[in-house]
């Protein structure tokens, strides 16, 4: 334990043996390639060789220059990629912790995710997912961010971090998306404030109105009653026999351009058996087209899958692999797929008629 006097500063400790951390310099990578830039000057125009002007002379100093130049490149082709992968490794770093892994299990739960990126070499994008076990059952949310870039990134890092503590303090689902649309909003009029010229109104009128999440709330109680509250998001399919939506009911608005109703319709969508799977996923999976145009057969590969023997990481790992297969590479979009599946062992108490301890005080709709 450290301690400082009153109105110092916390002094860092220092690494092994007293020594300083050494700090990399930008310029320090590419200190040989500046050396050797020198060393062709030194010896154009202070080498009395390099001033004469006959053919000898000539061809040795075309032959320097030529290596010297070739060096260089090279010197800074392999700068500029050591760079890129430091990049990669801290966009990787800061994906890895908004979109942290799932657990293989949750309260009799198996699961799995996949994500799509549109491009290759892309490890950031705006789609969000999260599964957490509360009291009042597992709680889940998938959803879709307008945007890409480093924007998105914060409206990612908002959504789940306010999911991350929703869960768990709100009794009710639709508490849940309310504390999401607060968060989200917050996040909004920060962005707008950055934005804002500096001759501009104390506070915008309309922070960002274009901006908007798509967004799934999801909860599975300890008896497998399925609630869902959806805002513009497509609805999950329930693999049995075969492979249906979730609800065919119309969601809510987006999050974001419209406030939320005053009462939320929070959706009450049949029971989640043993050996069932739900398969969650964003709206890049059903718009993924292949060169002729046609949009990715969904519920035909997820029939597929329900009518073999399969688990969520068979099952995800079956998407992908059919996903990837019919756009031949990576979708034009962003796409991510988490599947549930209730354990065939899972021991799911019978549908009771009361109110238990976990029951929202919101209405539900069938």
């Amino acid at each position: 334990m450290f301690r400082t006097k009153p109105g110092s500063r916390a002094v860092r400790p220092r690494a092994a043996g007293g020594a300083r951390p050494a700090r990399h310099h930008p310029l320090t990578s590419l200190a040989p390639a500046l050396l050797w830039g020198a060393a062709v000057l030194g010896y154009k125009y202070a080498c009395p060789f390099a001033q004469r002007d006959d053919l000898p002379s000539r061809i040795a100093t075309s032959a320097v220059l030529f290596v010297v130049g070739a060096v260089l490149i090279i010197r800074i082709h392999r700068s500029l990629l050591r760079d890129l992968r430091r990049i990669d490794e801290v966009a990787g770093a800061a994906q890895g912790v908004l979109l942290r892994p799932l657990p293989a299990r949750l309260d009799g739960l198996t699961l799995a995710a996949r994500r799509f990126s549109a491009h290759p070499a892309a490890t950031v994008g705006g789609d969000l997912y999260e599964a957490v076990a509360s009291d009042h059952g597992v709680r889940v949310v998938i959803g879709d961010v307008r945007g890409s870039g480093l924007n998105a990134i914060g409206t990612v890092a908002a959504v789940l971090g306010s999911f991350r503590e929703a869960a768990h303090d709100e009794p009710a689902l639709g508490g849940v998306l309310r504390r999401l649309d607060r968060a989200l909003a917050r996040d909004l009029r920060r962005r707008a404030r950055l934005e804002q010229p500096s001759g501009g109104p104390a506070e915008p009128g309309h922070p960002l109105a274009e901006e908007f999440v798509t967004l799934l709330l999801l909860e599975i109680r300890p008896d497998g009653t399925l609630l869902t509250v959806n805002c513009g998001h497509p609805w999950p399919h329930l693999l049995s026999a075969g492979a249906e939506p979730l609800s065919h009911a119309d969601p809510l608005p987006p999050l974001g351009p419209f406030p939320l109703p005053t009462d939320l319709p929070v959706r009450h969508c049949g029971r989640l058996l043993p050996g069932q799977a739900l398969v969650l996923h964003t709206d890049g999976v059903e718009d993924a087209r292949d060169p002729s145009g046609r949009f990715f057969p969904l519920v035909d590969t997820l029939c597929s899958i329900a009518n073999g023997p399969f688990t969520a990481r068979t099952a995800a790992s079956d998407i992908q692999a059919a996903l990837l297969a019919h756009s031949q590479g990576p979708p034009a979009d962003d796409a991510a797929v988490l599947v549930l599946c209730s354990e065939p062992s899972r021991t799911v108490p019978p549908q009771s008629t009361g109110r238990e301890p976990w029951s929202t005080a919101e209405p539900s709709v069938q």
